[in-house]
Formats: C-alpha cells, structure tokens, sequence
C-alpha cells in the first residue's frame, strides 16, 4: 500500500536535481513548461464539480486543490527567475503551499481562472527563456529553506517536472476513475 501511495504521489518519480545543463536539455525543459497551459486544459476537460474536488490519491490534494498549486508555485516561479536577472544572488521568500492550497481563493475560485492565469504566465515565461543569454542560466538566487544558491539552470529543469508531476497525476486519476 505505501508503495503504492508513493507511486499515485509521485507519478514520474520524484525530481533528480541535475549535477548540469546543456543547451538541448534547456530547449527540452522550456518546451516541457510552453506545453503546460495546453496540458491542464486536456487535465481538467469537462470535469465536474466533484471530480474536480476528488482527491488525486488518498489523503492527496484535489485536482482543483492542484491546479490552483501549479499557478501559485508557477507564479513564484515566475517572480524568482526575474529577480534572479535583475539583482544578484537575490533571497527569496518561500511560501506554505500546503496551507496556500487551503486558502479561500483556492477552495472558491474556479480552476479554470487558475488554467487562463497559466496561459497568460507561461506565455510570458517561455518567451523570457528563450531569449535568455548562455550566462543568465548561471544567475543564481539564495533558497533560505535549503540554504543554497539555486541556478536559473536548475529552476528550469525543475519546473519542466513540476509540470509533468502535477499534470501526471491528474491524468493519471483519470484514467482510474474512467473519466
């Protein structure tokens, strides 16, 4: 049962920090995060209200609950890039997005306000990576929660998984429950 858990958690394995990056990898990765917005449209197609608030495993988050994380963590995402290419070495300021998935906007707003404010994001976010210079990927920014400067490099690749984390889930209680 844990394992199974586990695997429901974490549908493509839990994220590998890369040791580095190469220029394929990096187009791999943006393409992976321009995708998403078009992703969650297909993940959360003609759901109704209660297969919108099921749980995508025990004891897990519901895919409204989901969708709405991935905007939050993209939006946070989004932020920390930016400020990594204006200032140097910025500290950023992590968040609690379990009790962020609890608030009011995300129990009360619709999820597909959280789909359009991705679409719009992620537009905005895939054209500043690519035209990003080889040296912004080295631009770092301080993680005070893992006390480590983390490269735009590596936001990048974990944000591609993030995105097929999230989405894979969703997916994936799909097809299990016949939807």
């Amino acid at each position: 049962m844990e394992d199974t858990l586990e695997i429901l958690r974490y549908p493509v394995g839990k994220f590998q920090r890369p040791e580095s990056y190469t220029p394929e990898l990096l187009h791999e990765w943006i393409s992976i995060i321009e995708a998403l917005p078009t992703w969650l449209d297909a993940c959360i197609e003609n759901l109704d209200a209660a297969q919108l608030h099921t749980p995508y495993r025990p004891g897990g988050w519901t895919v409204n609950q989901v969708v709405h994380h991935i905007a939050d963590s993209h939006m946070n995402a989004y932020i920390r890039v930016k400020l990594a290419l204006t200032e140097d070495n910025p500290t950023i300021k992590p968040y609690k997005e379990a009790l962020w998935a609890e608030l009011p906007d995300t129990q009360l707003t619709p999820v597909n306000v959280s789909v359009t404010l991705v679409h719009a994001m992620h537009r905005r976010l895939v054209m500043l990576m690519r035209y990003m210079k080889p040296g912004d990927w080295e631009r770092t920014y301080f993680h005070p929660e893992q006390q480590r400067n983390v490269p735009l490099w590596e936001v990048a690749g974990m944000y591609a998984w993030h995105s097929r984390h999230h989405t894979q889930q969703i997916m994936q209680l799909r097809h299990r429950m016949g939807w």
